[in-house]
Order: C-alpha cells, then sequence, then structure tokens
C-alpha cells in the first residue's frame, strides 16, 4: 500500500493501543505466567484470575507485536516478552507499569493545557513528582525499580568509560539504589563511596549494596542537594538528576557540588544530550514526559549544558557516550 501522509499520525494513535496491551501484560504477569512453557488463553486467564475473552484479545495483540507467539498449546513467551518478568536482569516490567499510572496518563492528555499555560497540569493538580511519590508508596516502589532498572545499561559503562585512577571518594548524588556507585566500586577497590538521597530511598540504597557486598565502603547520607553536599569528594555522580530540574535550580545544585569538591575535583552528569539539529532521538520523547510531569524539568543540548556548567563555576571537558541513550557530561572547576 502507498504510504499516506496521515499514516505517522494513526500510527501514533493505534501506538496508545499497542501500549495498553504491553500495560496488561506487565501488570497481569503474564510473562510470568508463561515462562516455565505454553499456556492456553484460558489456563492463563484462570492464573491471572482474568475474563477469558478479554485475555484472548490481548495476547492476539501481543502476538502481532512479537512479544508472545501462538504455538499449538496456546501461547508462549518470546526473548522480548521475557524482559516484562520480575526476575530478568533485562526486566523493564517497572517501566511499563509505572507509564500506565493514571496521574502519568493525566499529565500526557493534558499536555496541550501545560504548553498553553507553561506549568505542569500534573503539578497543578498533584503537587511536585517528588511529594506525590512520599504520598504514593506503591507508586514510588515502582518508580524505585524503574530507576534502578533504567541505570543498568550505563553503569557499566560510566564505570568503564571514565578514568577512576587515584580516586579516592565517589559521591552518587540521588543514587537510589546505587546501581552506579556499586559498579565503581566493584572495579576500583580503593574507592570508597557515599550514596547521599532522600530518606525514603536510602534503606533500599542500603539494602542493595549490602547484598552487592559493599556496604563496609559505603556511607549513606540522607540530604537534600539544594542545601549542600558531602564535601572534598574527588567523584560526584548525578545520573538523571539534572533533568529533573529547571535552569537555576540545576544552577544552584552545581554550584553547591561546586563548592564542596576537591579542587581537583570531577562531576559526572549521566544524562541524554540531545541534538541541536531535528533529527529524530529518544531524548526528544522523553522531554514531552519532563515537560508534562515537571516544572521546568527538561532534556538538554550540549550548548545548553555548557551554559549551566559555566554559570555553576564549573566547565565542560568532555561528554563521553555510554550505553542506553545517556552521555557522561565530564564537568571540572573553572
Amino acid at each position: 500500500m502507498t504510504a499516506q501522509p496521515a499514516d505517522a499520525v494513526w500510527d501514533a494513535i493505534y501506538g496508545i493501543s499497542r501500549f495498553a496491551a504491553l500495560a496488561t501484560m506487565a501488570e497481569l504477569g503474564f510473562a510470568d505466567h508463561l515462562k516455565d512453557g505454553p499456556l492456553s488463553s484460558d489456563q492463563l486467564a484462570e492464573r491471572c484470575a482474568a475474563h477469558p475473552q478479554s485475555v484472548r484479545r490481548v495476547l492476539r495483540e501481543l502476538a502481532s507485536m512479537g512479544f508472545v507467539r501462538s504455538v499449538p498449546e496456546g501461547y508462549e513467551v518470546t526473548e522480548a516478552g521475557l524482559t516484562l518478568t520480575d526476575d530478568s536482569p533485562r526486566s523493564v516490567r517497572s517501566a511499563i507499569r509505572l507509564v500506565r499510572e493514571e496521574a502519568y496518563w493525566y499529565a500526557m492528555a493534558k499536555l496541550p493545557e501545560t504548553v498553553k499555560s507553561g506549568a505542569s497540569a500534573f503539578t497543578e493538580r498533584y503537587g511536585p513528582g517528588y511529594h506525590y511519590l512520599a504520598a504514593h508508596p506503591e507508586t514510588a516502589t515502582v518508580f524505585d525499580d524503574y530507576m534502578a532498572r533504567r541505570a543498568v545499561p550505563f553503569a557499566g559503562g560510566l564505570e568503564a568509560a571514565c578514568d577512576f585512577t587515584g580516586v579516592r571518594q565517589v559521591v552518587d548524588l540521588g543514587g537510589g539504589r546505587g546501581q552506579i556507585l556499586s559498579a565503581v566500586l566493584g572495579a576500583h577497590p580503593q574507592v570508597s563511596g557515599v550514596l547521599f538521597d532522600l530518606d525514603r530511598v536510602i534503606p533500599s540504597g542500603r539494602e542493595a549494596m549490602a547484598a552487592a557486598g559493599l556496604a563496609d565502603r559505603c556511607e549513606f547520607v540522607v540530604g537534600d542537594f539544594f542545601e549542600g553536599v558531602t564535601a572534598g569528594a574527588d567523584v560526584y555522580i548525578l545520573a538523571n538528576v539534572i533533568h529533573n530540574w529547571s535552569d537555576e535550580d540545576s544552577i544552584r545544585i552545581l554550584s553547591n557540588i561546586r563548592s564542596a569538591m576537591a579542587a581537583d575535583g570531577r562531576i559526572l552528569i549521566v544524562e541524554i544530550v540531545l541534538p541541536d539539529d531535528d533529527s529524530p532521538h529518544v531524548g526528544k520523547d522523553a522531554d514531552m514526559r519532563m515537560l508534562a510531569l515537571l516544572n521546568g524539568g527538561t532534556e538538554r543540548t550540549r550548548t545548553e549544558y555548557q551554559t549551566l556548567l559555566e554559570k555553576s563555576g564549573l566547565t565542560l571537558s568532555e561528554i563521553v557516550e555510554l550505553p542506553g541513550w545517556a552521555s557522561a557530561i565530564v564537568a571540572t572547576p573553572i
């Protein structure tokens, strides 16, 4: 069939239907039920306590997307579908579950209103994102798992791409469960770490670092990087932090680190760096989420990061590409 001008519009519209099928698979645990072998749609519905005919229709859509496939016994999960199991090291189930949250859908649906007013409709209705998570612990658990899973592709990449020779202490600001810090400490026995985050996050970070056998080399600090950070470290890591904040707030965070860091210290800012042209880029999709969910949060280009750093008393030394769309923006004192 000849391509039509509106084809891209229809693909975006029907993409919502495909996402809804994936959200059903993730929320009802289809992949976990299918990972040990094929099931008929009726058997799967029984295990999920779901309506059999509705399950059959969703499976038909998922099969067309490549997450399950038809076999004589019913349906089996594919390699792509296994990424929606809880126990897979490549699991992205929490990402799907987070996006299907009612408040998230509200924010995306209200993007036109956000663009008109310049203020996030989500924030207007629910308050700041981290306040929302504090008030909704079940969502916070999904969010924390999503952030941990999201860090996996670039945690090892950061350790491999950046030189930690001679580094004595690394502070991971907003480090969550410490995936990145664990990779650094695991590869460099001479390094001690500080995991710096909110009080609701630190317990899970402490547990994860203990499971990795690294708790004895890590200090756990509850803090607010708007007020100040651990002083005197050689390296400060900010992963998926700066894009959450306006330029003014970002400069405040970076200036606090600049005041606290060693004279020859570095900041490693792990973020998506947008291209300056109109080429497609996953960061532009992410930027729509930033716009919808946060007042002031934004993905940025190299030039925009360079400006932020200069206003914070820092200089952009280099940008190192990492796996998983992210880059390490290396900043040093001016």
